[in-house]
């Protein structure tokens, strides 16, 4: 009996002991998702630039020319960011433009500026009305489609060291000589909404060989970057986040990598920021790259607005250039689809191109400074789309009792999940969903996925893990961080040129 009851006592005591275990696996996680309000069966998902330029500033097409592309590639929402110009209508441009008038003499802004009038036909034959709504939003109707103007786009600091920054909602322009936070401040005391442009062009991140290299928070000048982008987007609300894929992602290939950085000390601190995509498309050929989708229920800038400050949109590009990336998602299309894909074949090969012209520069082959300018795309010698497919989020499903994530899609092939910075996960994208108790170790306080296809990419913005329990923890600065303002662009300098003649000097021995 004794031995019985004893039995009976050491199994209540394991199975009790084996549930507490379950139920504490099961709690380790609370999940913040970003679109939890989002009802997958009725939301739209618009196509929208929040980054180009026109000859009112230093782009070569007109308005004209330019919203007529844009109309062609299928966006849903523009906006039109000239550099210390803001854009208050397509109908009929100001009387004056200081910008462009100094950018003419220096030989960067060429032609008339072409607006759109109420009404009339693009050079493709397709013809177009342009309004104001009741509401005070503006639209252009051509092709049986309806595009919604975004108020007040501009990039700020047009006299600056490429410290520029994109804002948007409100009439705010400073074309004084000016650095990030004088922009920042501005935008966030007239109420606007605001994010930081290719920071790669600024920290000279782009002209790296290597992601270890990039950002190298152990290195002083990339220390001193992250610490200031840190320090901006904490402490001003306008400030959402940074653009990581512009332009073809030549610039902006690391810039991946700070946005995981920034996400590791926010999200320890209960926090996150939100990346965007946009083509900075000084020219048609590259209008197309990137952009970003936002989640709305209405065509209207205080949809645009809500969907920007709540973080239900997704990046996206046409365009991806950063050579470890690329080798992964080869390496993934290897494993689901075989090395007689297309796309496999394509990226794979895509890769080892960049991989010889890295080795190049490295062995002093080719000239030390130069940029990769080599990257997966889908876009023809003139900006346009050679594929009919993009791969399109249809729905993300989070269960905070099961601690999983689930990413649904179409015309997709894969599912990356990255946290800290690290690939923990790829799935197939007909199988795209984790359970989180499955990669204790791997993970930190934020989970992003990156959903690829044939078309393209397109990046989820961060899960944030146990936010609240992190809340207030830890600060996003770290160390000691004093502000060099205008200066500070020489740290990049110095960086860069560093860099190239220790190449050069390793190279002669």
């Amino acid at each position: 009996m004794k031995k019985t009851i004893s039995l009976v006592l050491s199994f209540i005591l394991c199975f009790g002991f084996v549930f507490s275990v379950s139920a504490a696996d099961d709690d380790a996680y609370t999940i913040r998702n970003p679109y939890a309000s989002v009802n997958w069966e009725t939301v739209s998902q618009y196509k929208t630039a929040l980054h180009s330029h026109t000859n009112a500033s230093d782009g070569s097409s007109t308005l004209k020319e330019s919203i007529e592309r844009h109309v062609e590639t299928g966006f849903d929402i523009i906006a039109v960011t000239d550099h210390g110009t803001v854009d208050y209508s397509w109908e009929k441009g100001p009387s004056r433009n200081l910008v462009k008038s100094l950018l003419s003499v220096a030989g960067r802004s060429k032609g008339d500026i072409v607006y759109l009038g109420s009404e009339g036909t693009f050079a493709n034959g397709v013809s177009y009305t342009y309004s104001t709504a009741e509401n005070g939003d503006q639209y252009l109707n051509a092709d049986g489609r309806t595009i919604l103007k975004m108020p007040y786009g501009i990039e700020n600091n047009a006299i600056s060291v490429n410290a520029h920054v994109n804002s948007w909602f409100v009439d705010y322009s400073d074309n004084s000589v000016t650095i990030y936070e004088d922009a920042v401040t501005g935008v966030d005391a007239a109420g606007g909404l605001c994010v930081i442009n290719h920071p790669g062009e600024y920290t000279k991140a782009r002209y790296e060989l290597r992601t270890e290299n990039a950002y190298d928070e152990n290195n002083p000048a990339y220390s001193y970057y992250i610490n200031k982008f840190a320090y901006l987007i904490e402490n001003y609300d306008a400030l959402i986040g940074i653009d990581m894929n512009s332009k073809g992602d030549a610039r902006t290939r690391f810039d991946r990598k700070l946005w995981d950085i920034l996400l590791s000390r926010f999200a320890a601190n209960g926090e996150t920021l939100y990346a965007i995509a946009s083509s900075d498309a000084h020219h048609l050929g590259v209008l197309d790259s990137g952009f970003t989708l936002l989640l709305m229920n209405d065509l209207t800038s205080a949809e645009a607005r809500r969907s920007l400050e709540s973080g239900e949109f997704f990046a996206a590009s046409h365009c991806i250039g950063n050579l470890d990336e690329l080798q992964d998602i080869a390496a993934a299309l290897l494993k689901y689809y075989g090395s007689d894909n297309d796309v496999y074949k394509k990226v794979s090969a895509t890769a080892e191109a960049m991989t010889e012209k890295i080795e190049g520069i490295e062995n002093g082959d080719l000239k030390a400074d130069e940029s990769i300018g080599i990257e997966y795309s889908v876009l023809d010698s003139d900006g346009y789309t050679t594929v009919s497919t993009f791969p399109k989020v249809t729905s993300i499903n989070v269960d905070d009792s099961e601690n999983t994530i689930e990413i649904n899609s179409e015309n997709a092939m894969i599912v990356r999940f990255i946290s800290e910075g690290k690939v923990f996960e790829t799935k197939s994208a007909d199988a795209a969903v984790i359970d989180l108790d499955d990669y204790a170790g791997e993970i930190g306080n934020y989970v992003r996925a990156e959903i690829f296809g044939e078309g393209g990419i397109v990046y989820t913005q961060s899960f944030t893990l146990n936010a609240d329990e992190n809340a207030g923890k830890s600060s996003v600065v770290k160390g000691s961080y004093f502000n060099l303002g205008f200066l500070d662009f020489l740290l990049a300098e110095f960086h860069h040129w560093f860099n190239i003649i220790v190449r050069w000097v390793s190279n002669l021995f």
